[in-house]
């Protein structure tokens, strides 16, 4: 289970939200989603990712699957995971921060959010506490980080 901010690239005259119901229609409640077969915008946009990230929060590791290039951010003591589909992102991190680390991840999870918003033009959105990413609080995500965090362990023991 993993924290989750889902970017978006808006259909013309849709809201996030508009954007997110149709792609949702479209696909039906069990159908994955189609392989990526990158245009060279989207592999422009994908490097541009890349350098942007691994110069301004940590070095990355990259790789590509049938439905999504992917990036690991690696050298610290936590992990960022971006998922690129295209037309949509997902930045994830693990629910196993508390306090002083769950802020760095959140911090580093909502820069991630943002170099994708500025280097595509989608639009991110943190669902769990229900704010854009590039005016949102990365603490109130942190804190949500870690309630979860804690209630997991509670539950597991």
């Amino acid at each position: 289970m993993t924290y989750e901010i889902m970017l978006l690239r808006l259909r013309p005259g849709l809201t996030l939200l508009g954007t997110l119901d149709a792609r949702n229609a479209e696909l039906g409640p069990d159908a994955e989603l189609p392989e990526l077969h990158p245009t060279p915008a989207q592999w422009a946009e994908w490097e541009r990712i890349v350098t942007r990230v691994s110069r301004e929060i940590s070095p990355v590791g990259t790789a590509q699957y049938p439905r999504c290039l992917t990036l690991d951010t690696i050298g610290l003591p936590w992990r960022v995971q971006l998922d690129y589909y295209g037309d949509s992102a997902d930045v994830e991190v693990a629910y196993t921060h508390t306090g002083i680390a769950a802020r760095a991840v959140a911090e580093a999870a909502y820069l991630v959010a943002r170099v994708v918003e500025e280097e595509t033009g989608m639009v991110g959105h943190d669902f769990e506490v229900d704010q854009p990413t590039m005016t949102g609080d990365p603490a109130v995500a942190a804190t949500r980080l870690g309630a979860v965090n804690a209630w997991i362990r509670g539950r597991c023991g």
